[in-house]
């Protein structure tokens, strides 16, 4: 611990050395050390102010170097100040915390010197940081040290660190000098002025009064000290003594403390042997159990060496001990023991044994799955399938049972050598990808010759059903093609034959599945394909999905290597049945889109292979429907004297009965419901294109025919999505027949007509209607000369040439002549209703009216119609 004096040093040092250059004054010091090295001293805490105009309280940390140098180590200003934590509120703690930009914990070597500076670090806080001073936290300090204005003087030597006074302090630094008077010093005070009343009126004679008493006094305390003097050199002398009772005592506790250093010493080094002991014997312990592992975990008995060196994979027994020293071996090489023991030279040469005896096991696993499925597959190969009745393909479950004794052998080979896996998975697949590439070969023949004999039948029943006309027009266009007259297709495709076509697929494919699938989960159990990394079971959901579309296209390579002529031979097979009906292609998207949407594995091989398959197939019925509609866009108008029904819309119901059977309750349902609309939208915008092309007849009349055949036809065959056409036709169909009704009907009654709209001419001048008469050229008499022109019988007369007319541009196979010649019928009469009204209002009174009546007008149609 310094002195007093020593400190007073130190700060006197710092002042001068370090501060006097920056102009700045030392308040308060402070002697730490770090609170976790308190032997270690030399550093000093300094709160110092810089002088006016900018005052300003910063803390110095201050070491002092070997050669007795003093250094900043480190500055903060006040402002930086975050909080200060005195540990406790006991006085006599040493530790205190003072956190900046981070917490810096001392212990104070001298408490008073604690004391004072978190005294003033409390003042010039609340003087210089008032603004925000109440942010700096003051904890665990004595609430007395925070509260007076000054640091409490527990001892006078604690003088030396009274806080410098300055320019803008001096009346904080009067408060300091100023002591509360004690009630003794009162006392003597009021003594003092009463027996000096005289002070008050004569202040030097009071001063001189003092002088002498102190004088007095002064003599006193001499007097006192001389006849003390021998007092003091007897007390000088026991202090002497006992300065040499402690210096003896104080060797002899030096010697004490040197014989228990060397006690010390002797414990710590048993100390330290009992320590090493333990741990030597705890790593003996470790090491034995360490190596117990590694004997335990690479031994292999004589036994399993022998059967792996020369394995018998021929016989049951001898497959069974193969596969345990497999085991056993995989065991031994793949324990778990720590990293460091593969440097041991043991290990290291078990390790070799263990690689050649693998190496061995492998070659001979190898050899001998590698003949064995050479074999297999040239003994099959050799055998000749008899022919069968029933279109079967078979199973090939024979070779599969002969392997399966060896699946153990197989995934010790994918585990223990990896190349030797790969090689046998080649030698696998090329030996009975030849199988079933025969197999396949002779099943689509088969296959393919029913579908033959099938359509040469039908062939046969089709000439002798025609044996015998002279119909010499050679037959150019698929059946069903929408915009070719049907004498012009080829020959139909009876209901019979196309469910034959359709079962024959069905048989194909069905024959299909259960080989496929057979020889896929063989594969996949005896070369374990669906094997996964034991670290992917902890691994995210993203992970795991990705190695399980590894596995599922690792399984669908392999499939693919074994029956890698089925595609084609599927594809092949499909484009037989296009000759046969040109409809193929739908009920064959239908038939194939059942097996892919009914497999349970849609990822498998064969569900692949099918999707493929669709994909054709579906371009197929795009390609026949694109022939349709362009069918329908290059149709050749008949040059007959009357148009009729055009071929595409007479052919349309046959077109959608055999796509509505093929289709009705499959789930491709909305590809051809795209199509039934592209289809008749086609047919609409056809219907108005043909229609100008007939010389003959008007383009109303096969408008108005063709759109009500489609109406007809739409309202029968009850196809949800083609309601709004359904609709769209029936408005068509009115609006022709309306313009054919006003353009052939046009006004029987001309002149009469012609005469009113005069009439309705000068009432749009302002004449009214009730004076009309009184215009020459629309008098009574005029009205009645016209009228005279229209007499019962030439009516009549004008209305059978009308129906003649009408006759000759209906066809009969639409029967519209009735319903056009009633829609004539209505029109007249709405035409006769419109001239007696006007005659009314304008020649009210007059008597005139028309020479035949509504009746003679129903009559005249009705004689008309039953007389034709």
């Amino acid at each position: 611990m310094l002195s007093i004096g020593a400190l007073a040093n130190i700060k006197h040092t710092l002042q001068r050395e370090i501060f006097n250059e920056g102009d700045e004054k030392i308040l308060s010091i402070c002697t730490v050390t770090k609170a976790l090295k308190k032997k270690k001293a030399a550093v000093y805490l300094c709160i110092v102010s810089t002088a006016a105009p900018q005052s300003m309280v910063k803390i110095h940390q201050i070491k002092q170097q070997n050669e007795g140098d003093f250094k900043k180590k480190r500055s903060w200003t006040l402002q930086d100040l975050k909080y200060v934590d005195g540990k406790n509120a006991n006085l006599k703690t040493h530790e205190f915390d003072i956190y900046f930009e981070k917490v810096f914990k001392w212990y104070a070597i001298n408490l008073h010197e604690r004391q004072n500076f978190l005294t003033v670090l409390h003042k010039q806080a609340m003087k210089y940081v008032k603004s925000g001073g109440n942010n700096i936290e003051f904890r665990n300090i004595p609430a007395s040290w925070i509260q007076d204005k000054s640091p409490v003087k527990t001892k006078p030597e604690d003088n030396f660190n009274e806080v410098p006074k300055s320019p803008d302090s001096s009346t904080d630094d009067e408060t300091e000098d100023f002591h509360i008077l004690t009630e003794k010093e009162i006392s003597e005070l009021n003594r003092l002025v009463e027996e000096s009343e005289f002070a008050i009126k004569d202040a030097e004679l009071f001063i001189d009064q003092l002088g002498k008493k102190l004088g007095e006094l002064d003599g006193a305390n001499i007097q006192s000290v001389l006849a003390s003097e021998k007092k003091v050199f007897t007390l000088m002398d026991e202090i002497e003594k006992a300065v040499k009772q402690a210096d003896s005592f104080e060797k002899r506790l030096d010697s004490y403390d040197e014989i228990l250093s060397h006690v010390r010493e002797t414990m710590e080094k048993i100390g330290g042997k009992n320590a090493m002991i333990e741990t030597a014997n705890n790593n003996n312990i470790k090491l034995m159990t360490e190596l117990n592992k590694v004997i335990s975990q690479f031994d292999l008995s004589s036994a399993n060496q022998h059967c792996l060196s020369e394995p018998d994979l021929k016989t049951h027994n001898g497959r069974v001990a193969a596969i345990e020293a497999g085991k056993a071996l995989q065991k031994a090489m793949n324990g778990n023991i720590d990293s460091s023991l593969y440097r041991l030279t043991a290990v290291q040469d078990q390790i070799k044994r263990f690689e050649k005896l693998r190496a061995k096991f492998s070659l001979a696993i190898s050899r001998h799955l590698n003949n064995l499925f050479i074999h297999l597959g040239n003994d099959l190969g050799d055998q000749q399938q008899p022919q069968q009745i029933d279109l079967a393909l078979g199973s090939h479950s024979s070779v599969h049972k002969e392997l399966r004794g060896y699946t153990e052998l197989m995934h010790w080979m994918k585990m223990m050598g990896n190349k030797a896996y790969d090689g046998l998975t080649e030698v696998y697949t090329s030996s009975l990808s030849k199988i079933y590439e025969r197999d396949l070969r002779i099943f689509f023949a088969q296959a393919r010759q029913k579908l033959s004999n099938r359509h040469d039948s039908s062939r046969e029943d089709l000439d002798s059903s025609v044996k015998g006309k002279s119909s010499t027009k050679q037959l150019v266009v698929p059946y069903g093609t929408l915009g070719v007259p049907k004498d012009q297709w080829a020959h139909s495709v009876e209901r019979t034959d196309r469910k034959k076509y359709d079962e024959i697929l069905e048989k194909v494919l069905t024959e299909l599945e259960p080989v496929a699938l057979q020889e896929q989960l063989f594969c996949i159990a005896f070369f374990q394909l669906d094997a996964q990394t034991p670290e992917v079971d902890n691994s995210p959901k993203e992970i795991q999905e990705k190695q399980v579309k590894q596995i599922n296209e690792g399984v669908r390579s392999m499939m693919m290597k074994l029956f890698s002529s089925l595609e084609r031979e599927l594809l092949t097979f499909i484009q037989c049945l296009e000759p046969l009906d040109s409809f193929y292609s739908l009920y064959v998207l239908v038939r194939l889109t059942q097996h892919v949407m009914s497999a349970q594995d849609t990822q498998s091989f064969l569900s692949m292979t099918f999707a493929s398959a669709l994909v054709h197939v579906k371009r197929n019925m795009d390609k026949f429907m694109m022939q349709q509609i362009k069918s329908i866009q290059e149709c050749k108008v008949p040059k007959r004297s009357k148009c009729g029904i055009l071929p595409y819309v007479e052919n349309f119901e046959e077109f959608a009965n055999s796509t509505e059977e093929i289709f009705q309750k499959s789930e491709r349902r909305t590809d051809m419901d795209k199509h039934y609309i592209t289809i008749v939208e086609t047919i609409f915008e056809s219907i108005s294109i043909h229609g100008n092309e007939h010389s003959k007849t008007p383009i109303q009349v096969i408008k108005m025919e063709n759109y009500h055949h489609m109406w007809k036809l739409l309202a029968q065959l009850r196809i949800s999505v083609l309601d709004d056409l359904k609709e769209d036709a029936k408005i068509r169909y009115k609006d022709a027949q309306k313009q054919y009704v006003t353009k052939y009907f046009g006004r029987p009654l001309e002149k009469l007509n012609l005469f009113f709209e005069g009439v309705q001419q000068k009432v749009a001048q302002g004449v009214k209607e009730t004076e009309i008469s009184y215009q020459m050229a629309f008098s009574k008499q005029e009205l009645r000369k016209v009228i005279s022109q229209y007499p019962a019988r030439e009516v009549k007369k004008g209305l059978e040439n009308l129906y003649k007319k009408v006759e000759k541009h209906l066809c009969e196979e639409e029967s519209l002549l009735q319903v056009v010649w009633h829609a004539m019928l209505e029109e007249f009469i709405a035409q006769y209703k419109f001239l007696e009204e006007k005659i009314q209002k304008c020649y009210a009174g007059a008597m005139i009216n028309l020479e035949f009546t509504i009746d003679d007008i129903l009559t005249f149609f009705s004689d008309i119609a039953r007389s034709h």
